[in-house]
């Protein structure tokens, strides 16, 4: 594919040649990334370090605000001045496409040329566009089941992977106030419980779009996904809970499951001071972490395949981009720059490139291997079993979310952030109306969402 920015043959060759000879000369690309912290920042400019190392090309790694991201694209994209590259989340990937910021022929140059069969099948899907992609998948995350499997073992009860497999644990293990079965999200205002019954929902097949927007919630299926959530709430503790008290009490070692992002990873491990567990006396120990175990997908009686709720990444080539170099600098990040780029944050950034033709799990293993933590450091090999990471990693083979799919993300992003869900759940655990009732007044309030 040719460059945007084009140049005379004679010029060019004669460009490229004083740039590689003298890099004051070389072409500069423009890379826009939300990994704004210092430390993260600091490893970007360092694989931008190696690229220019290696191409001549240098590449300018600005920071910027995620929550500013949107109003600055549609700015840079009105003046003519978007970047070469941006570094952004999963929603922007099909409006950013259809409103003419992606170029998306440049992003499946990328995949063909890394072989897209490499790539975590859930992590492309949601990039679908036209027949390809339109973006490049770099790194996500998957929310997961976080859960005592020394106490599972002890009751010789089954991975908590489905609806079932959950309550059955929920009665065998649910001794409050020592042990709670479940910590369930029931905070209305906080984006914690948002997530968690969006992953509870798809579990069971359930969404409120299709292809043409709103859809009214299928009765059966929502039903058993109410009831269920009813059920690991009054396995729960009282009050208003979020992601802080879940992690407080399977911290302390009053809680047999929760839910929770990987994020959680080297804290359970004893590697965040800020956040230690509390199970035994001492703040860095291991202990927790050893009898713990993840589940990434799970699914309700109406949805045997399950489902996993994830966080996907991409990596950008916008239509003002010098296309070429930017594809190089994009395959680069994700070839042999590709460790580094997990590096950034390892424990929120599981590789959706596996490996490659020399062995297809390459990335998956070198992952493993790279430092998490906080004060103290340890790479995941260390803290988990080999299962357990590939459980980890496995969840975006099948990664989704509502709207993702049908091509309905704005709508489904708009539904899950006006809180009538979380609301209207919460009415119901709270015994407030029944569950018939409750899927009609979602659907009556739902349908009011534009």
């Amino acid at each position: 594919m040719p460059g945007k920015k084009l140049l005379t043959t004679t010029a060019a060759a004669s460009l490229l040649a004083i740039g590689f000879m003298n890099p004051a000369f070389a072409e500069t690309l423009r890379f826009w990334t939300t990994e704004e912290q210092p430390e993260r920042l600091a490893k970007q400019e360092e694989l931008a370090a190696a690229f220019k190392e290696k191409t001549g090309i240098e590449v300018n790694v600005i920071p910027v605000t995620e929550s500013e991201l949107g109003t600055r694209a549609t700015a840079a994209f009105a003046a003519g001045d978007l970047p070469d590259v941006i570094y952004h989340t999963l929603q922007y990937v099909l409006p950013w496409a259809e409103a003419g910021i992606l170029d998306t022929e440049a992003s499946n140059e990328v995949l063909d040329a890394l072989d897209t069969a490499t790539f975590a099948p859930g992590a492309l899907a949601m990039a679908s566009y036209e027949g390809g992609h339109a973006a490049v998948p770099v790194d996500g995350w998957t929310q997961m089941i976080v859960y005592r499997k020394d106490l599972f073992d002890e009751k010789g009860l089954e991975a908590p992977t489905s609806y079932g497999a959950i309550l059955k644990a929920v009665e065998a293990l649910h001794n409050p106030p020592e042990m709670y079965a479940f910590v369930a999200a029931t905070k209305i205002d906080e984006n914690f419980m948002s997530q968690v019954l969006e992953h509870v929902f798809l579990a069971n097949g359930v969404s409120p779009v299709d292809e043409n927007g709103f859809k009214p919630l299928d009765e059966k299926k929502t039903i058993e996904a109410l009831e269920f959530y009813k059920a690991i709430a009054k396995a729960s503790p009282p009050g208003e809970l979020f992601w802080k008290q879940s992690r407080e009490l399977y911290f302390a070692g009053k809680a047999a499951m929760i839910i929770w992002s990987p994020f959680i990873l080297d804290e359970l491990a004893g590697l965040r001071d800020s956040a230690p567990p509390t199970i035994n006396d001492d703040p860095t120990s291991k202990e927790l972490a050893s009898k713990t175990d993840v589940v990434t997908q799970f699914s309700g009686p109406s949805n045997p395949q399950g489902a996993a709720w994830a966080d996907i990444r991409y990596f950008g080539i916008t239509n003002d981009a010098d296309t070429d170099a930017a594809i190089d600098f994009v395959k680069f990040s994700m070839d042999e720059g590709y460790l580094s780029t997990l590096s950034i944050a390892p424990e929120g950034k599981f590789p959706v490139r596996r490996g490659d033709g020399s062995d297809p799990q390459k990335f998956v293993k070198g992952w493993a291997e790279l430092p998490v933590g906080v004060d103290r450091k340890a790479p995941l090999t260390e803290l988990y079993g080999e299962e357990t990471i590939a459980k980890i990693v496995g969840g975006l083979e099948k990664a989704n979310r509502w709207g993702v799919n049908e091509g309905q993300l704005s709508l489904a992003s708009k539904i899950v952030n006006s809180q009538v869900i979380n609301r209207l759940v919460r009415e119901y655990i709270d015994d407030q109306r029944d569950a018939a009732e409750t899927v009609a007044r979602l659907n009556e309030e739902l349908a009011k969402i534009q």
